[in-house]
C-alpha cells in the first residue's frame, strides 16, 4: 500500500498563501475561458488557491474579504501567476450593503459574473459548555448568514437573469456531530441544507448550486488552529483511509470541477473531499480536550 501511495502522483502544493510554482492542467485551460468569479474568503487559505486554479483555466477573479492590504498583495501574487485579472474588494458578508457594492462593481469592472464561492468562514475548537452565545452567534453569521447573504445578491443582481454556478465550501463536522465544533458544524449543516433549498428554487433560472466539503486541508489557518499541526496530529493521519491530510491544489480542483461545464447535470450536492476521514476518524472527546484550552479560546 505504501508503494502505491508513493506511485500516485499528487497536485503540487505550498503551505503558505504564495502562488505555485508550476502547474500541470487536469481540465482544459480554457475551462473558465473568460467566465469571471466572486470568491468570498480569497485572500488566503483555500479560497486563494482557488483563485489561483480558475485563473490558470482562464477565468477572472474577485477576491473579497475584510482585510484589504491582504487582498491587495493577493492579487498581485495570482495575477503574476496567472495573467489574469483578479480584483481585491473588501467586503463584510454578515453586511449585506458592503456586498451589495462589491457586486455593482464588480459588474462595473468586468460586465459579467459566472461563478460565486462561497468560501468566508470561522472556526476554532471549544467546548460547548465553554462557548460564549456571542461566539456561537459570530460563527453563524459569518458562515451561514454570510453564505445566504452573498448568494441572494449575486442572485439579483445578476443570475437570476443571466444564470451561473454557486459552490459552497462546506465541512462534515455535522455529519456525526464532532466534539468541540457545535458552532461551526451547526453552522455548514445549515449551510448544506440551504446549498439544497437554493438549489431547487433557483435551478428554473439557470443557476447550479454545490458544495464541497473538505477534511483536513494543509497549508490553511484552520488546519493549524484545529489541531492539525505538530507530531501528534500527524500520527491522527493513521486513522484516515488515505493516511494523509489533502492540500489547497486538491480541494481547488474540486470546486472546479462544480464551477465548470464538467459538472453541468449536477445540482444540490455536497461533494465530500476528506480521503474517507469521516467514516473513520476518532471522535474520542477527552483526546479532542487535549488539543484545546482556555488560552486557545477565539470567542471573545
Amino acid at each position: 500500500m505504501a508503494e502505491l501511495r508513493k506511485r500516485e502522483e499528487l497536485p503540487e502544493d505550498v503551505s503558505s498563501d504564495d502562488c505555485l510554482a508550476s502547474y500541470s492542467h487536469i481540465y482544459s485551460p480554457d475551462l473558465l475561458k473568460d467566465q469571471v468569479a466572486f470568491i468570498t474568503g480569497g485572500g488566503s487559505g483555500i479560497g486563494l488557491r482557488i483563485a489561483e486554479i480558475f485563473m490558470r483555466h482562464g477565468c477572472d477573479t474577485v477576491i473579497a474579504s475584510r482585510n484589504l492590504d491582504k487582498l491587495k498583495e493577493a492579487a498581485v501574487k495570482l495575477s503574476a501567476a496567472s495573467g489574469r485579472r483578479c480584483l481585491p474588494l473588501r467586503i463584510d458578508v454578515r453586511q449585506p450593503e458592503s456586498i451589495i457594492a462589491a457586486v455593482d462593481e464588480t459588474l462595473k469592472e468586468f460586465g459579467r459574473l459566472d461563478v460565486l464561492i462561497n468560501n468566508a468562514a470561522g472556526n476554532f475548537l471549544c467546548p460547548a459548555s465553554a462557548l460564549s452565545f456571542n461566539a456561537f452567534k459570530t460563527v453563524m453569521e459569518i458562515d451561514t448568514m454570510g453564505t445566504f447573504n452573498t448568494s441572494k445578491v449575486v442572485y439579483e443582481k445578476w443570475f437570476k437573469d443571466h444564470g451561473g454556478n454557486i459552490v459552497n465550501i462546506s465541512a462534515t463536522l455535522a455529519y456525526r456531530g464532532q466534539a468541540l465544533q457545535v458552532h461551526a458544524g451547526s453552522a455548514k449543516a445549515a449551510n448544506d441544507a440551504m446549498t439544497k433549498h437554493l438549489a431547487v428554487e433557483w435551478g428554473p433560472s439557470g443557476v447550479r448550486v454545490n458544495a464541497v466539503a473538505p477534511g483536513p486541508i494543509s497549508g490553511t489557518e484552520g488546519f493549524r488552529r484545529l489541531g492539525g499541526s505538530g507530531a501528534e496530529a500527524a500520527g491522527s493521519f493513521q486513522s484516515i483511509p488515505l493516511q494523509r491530510a489533502g492540500n489547497k491544489t486538491e480541494m481547488a480542483h474540486c470546486t472546479l470541477f462544480l464551477a465548470s461545464r464538467a459538472s453541468s447535470y449536477m445540482t444540490g450536492a455536497v461533494l465530500v473531499a476528506d480521503g474517507g476521514a469521516w467514516l473513520t476518524s476518532a471522535n474520542d472527546i477527552s483526546a479532542l480536550l487535549g488539543y484545546w484550552s482556555p488560552e486557545k479560546r477565539k470567542d471573545k
